[in-house]
């Protein structure tokens, strides 16, 4: 049997490639009514937010697998959070300025319904109320110049998911600053969860904490600004998650050392343990009372999602070579997909209704041209053409730019300490 420390979970490429596709269609396919006019739909695309808590957890597991070693990390902690910053921040700030590029262009052409209204200063207050649903306009905002400027320089430093108020030009960003967040304690934290003579019981301390600040906000009825952003993305409030993975992980090595095998029944009880716990929430999160929001995305799910990178990680490595093959390039794909799928859908959804307007009469008529793209109803062929070339993009931009950016920062900064080729842990948006 190959040496745990070298073992590559295809099960969990696969789970971090599905889970980028799924934050993708939640921010996306609400956009189509002929997606949503279909019965359940609306519901099953709803959970945004498990993605994301499930790529932390997933995270932490990965890292936990590739840096420590007994109770240290294979690497010191500032060559560890030079590989993470070198892999995390091209992405970032590619998805950064691709946003913004996307969104003056939107604003050039004004094509309606998003195009008039498009702007880098345009933003959105963050609340669970009831009036915000019924009355969205009174949370529509626009940044003056001394916003902008801070929001700008937060966004340069990967510091935005601090901001509880509202998310700025790219929104699903916010889930890179609070990963590198995590990174930062992943040196200090890491060693001590894996050595935890009680993971069990350590799991369920974390668990506690992570429902603990949900149950205080529903009690005191702060369903408002900054309570609801403070609990979707301010790092130190998502920390449970990433640390779960860790332990997650911590039960997954000493199951395999003392060569513990779940059963087939086990496991098939673990997938409907997480399909009902899926779907359960589904349904009280888009029928519910709105406390349900808070306790779902914030510790309700855990457990759930520790299974299911656990459930993932005992996946066997198939026969076929084509899955072989493309389980790794499709996986280390997925944070591109998380930042980049807002810009693309913009842009892409943009040229649509150009393109399928009345494009021949702008030249003489600029104003009826964007008149007749402006009454472009989106179409679902172009929705699959719009998922298919996102994920191209970003297999592609992954491989061609992102990994020759971080060999190459790495061959000038870490010289002594060349990248190994080991499996790269992932590092989702409103989620």
């Amino acid at each position: 049997m190959k040496p745990l420390e070298k073992e590559r979970f295809i099960g969990l490429e696969w789970l971090r490639f599905l889970l980028g596709c799924y934050v993708m269609l939640y921010h996306t396919a609400h956009t189509y009514p002929q997606i949503q006019n279909i019965t359940g739909v609306g519901e099953l695309t709803s959970m945004g937010f498990f993605a994301t808590s499930s790529f932390f957890v997933l995270s932490g597991f990965l890292l936990a697998h590739v840096y420590v070693r007994g109770d240290r990390l294979r690497d010191p902690a500032t060559t560890f959070w030079a590989k993470r910053f070198f892999n995390l921040y091209p992405i970032h700030i590619v998805a950064l300025v691709s946003s913004v590029l996307v969104i003056t262009l939107m604003q050039w052409l004004a094509i309606a319904p998003e195009g008039p209204g498009a702007s880098v200063r345009f933003v959105v207050y963050d609340t669970n109320e009831i009036l915000g649903q019924t009355n969205p306009e009174l949370f529509r905002h626009y940044m003056d110049n001394v916003q902008l400027a801070f929001n700008s320089v937060l966004q340069v430093f990967m510091l935005q998911a601090w901001n509880p108020y509202f998310l700025t030009f790219n929104a699903p960003l916010w889930s890179l600053s609070t990963l590198f967040f995590f990174y930062v304690l992943f040196p200090y934290c890491a060693p001590k969860l894996m050595s935890a003579r009680r993971t069990w019981l350590w799991l369920a301390i974390i668990w506690a904490l992570y429902l603990l600040p949900p149950v205080l906000i529903i009690w005191k009825n702060l369903y408002g600004v900054p309570y609801t952003g403070l609990l979707q993305r301010v790092p130190i409030f998502r920390v449970p998650e990433f640390f779960g993975g860790i332990l997650g992980y911590a039960l997954f090595r000493r199951a395999r050392l003392n060569q513990q095998i779940l059963s087939l029944w086990q496991r098939r009880g673990m997938g409907l343990f997480i399909a009902a716990c899926f779907l359960i929430a589904a349904a009280l999160f888009t029928h519910g009372p709105k406390y349900w929001y808070f306790l779902l995305h914030n510790g309700l799910l855990l457990p759930s999602q520790i299974a299911l990178v656990y459930l993932c990680a005992l996946a066997r490595t198939p026969d076929s070579a084509w899955l072989r093959h493309w389980s790794p390039r499709l996986g280390a794909a997925s944070l591109s997909m998380f930042a980049l799928h807002v810009p693309l859908f913009n842009l892409f959804r943009t040229l649509e209704q150009f393109f399928r307007g009345n494009p021949t009469a702008c030249f003489s008529d600029w104003e009826g041209c964007i008149a007749a793209a402006g009454e472009v109803q989106l179409s679902l062929g172009g929705y699959v053409m719009y998922l298919l070339l996102t994920i191209a993009v970003c297999v592609l931009f992954q491989e061609q730019f992102v990994v020759r950016v971080r060999k190459r920062l790495v061959a000038q900064f870490l010289s002594k300490d060349r990248e190994d080729g080991r499996l790269d842990a992932p590092d989702r948006s409103r989620s």
